[in-house]
């Protein structure tokens, strides 16, 4: 996704089951190579992991733009 990924919106590289395509490339984004997998945002299963994501990605939103 040339211009990032938004918040709550699927990643493109993501198959069905929700493996990541380009897992190991060069093109994968730093921000996803970079993320570890810990037991706070893994929690019990899937379920908590997709919660603590989508709420890492609310929190990391840029701010919308001021009218000038």
């Amino acid at each position: 996704m040339p211009l990032g990924k938004p918040a709550g919106v699927r990643c493109v590289q993501l198959d069905d089951a929700g493996r990541c395509l380009i897992f190991g490339q060069p093109e994968r984004p730093t921000v996803c190579s970079s993320l570890r997998p810990s037991l706070e945002m893994c929690g019990a299963g899937a379920e908590a992991a997709l919660t603590f994501l989508k709420n890492l990605e609310e929190m990391s939103r840029p701010a919308p733009a001021r009218p000038s």
